[in-house]
């Protein structure tokens, strides 16, 4: 993956996201940092956000995994199907398991006065960290960027992660740190399925390259 060119600017969005998440958490407390990130909020924006994080939901990657099986193969399946689950396994192991105790932005709407809240929009309170939705994001947009093998699309499907995680701050379901965690764990498990599909001994399995019967 590393060596792709076309996958460099999927690469270096990746790494401004976190580090221009990372510098930002140094600088604020969560808090004042979750205040700063909601700084700009319109109709359209909340309009837009609040159905646009969908595309983050579980079922997204997985029906896109049955695609891929039907219009490529079954390696370009299991990089779906594997990039997205293995890294949502691991997100739903740290948040409900080790980082069960940490509550999401609406356990903290008193301390938050004057912070817009989207309408319509069910908060959640509870298992916050890691993020999920943008875990799910950066995994499939990352196995999407592989898959496309272009820098255009490489690009767009990294920023289109890069909103869709953000959109978890905007709707104040989850922290910075929490879509930052999962951005991590969602591009380091995809590239190395990707690795294992597709550089290991395993890849030459000729099964791999069949299509949906």
């Amino acid at each position: 993956m590393l060596r792709d060119p076309a996958l460099r600017p999927f690469l270096l969005v990746w790494l401004l996201f976190v580090g221009l998440c990372s510098g930002a958490m140094l600088w604020l407390p969560a808090l004042e940092l979750h205040r700063a990130a909601n700084g700009l909020h319109t109709p359209l924006l909340d309009a837009v956000m609040a159905r646009i994080t969908h595309l983050a939901d579980g079922l997204v990657p997985t029906a896109l995994a049955l695609l891929l099986w039907w219009w490529r193969d079954l390696r370009s399946f299991l990089l779906m199907g594997l990039g997205c689950g293995i890294s949502a396994l691991i997100t739903q192991f740290l948040k409900r398991g080790v980082f069960a105790h940490l509550d999401r932005p609406a356990m903290f709407r008193d301390q938050l006065a004057g912070l817009p809240w989207v309408d319509g929009v069910e908060l959640h309170h509870h298992f916050s960290f890691p993020s999920g939705h943008s875990t799910a994001a950066w995994a499939m947009c990352c196995a999407l960027a592989i898959l496309m093998g272009r820098s255009f699309w490489s690009f767009a499907f990294a920023i289109l992660a890069a909103v869709l995680a953000y959109s978890r701050v905007y709707l104040s379901q989850h922290f910075t740190q929490d879509i930052l965690v999962g951005a991590v764990i969602g591009v380091l498990t995809t590239a190395a399925v990707h690795a294992w599909l597709y550089r290991s001994r395993f890849s030459n399995k000729r099964w791999l390259d069949r299509r949906w019967p």
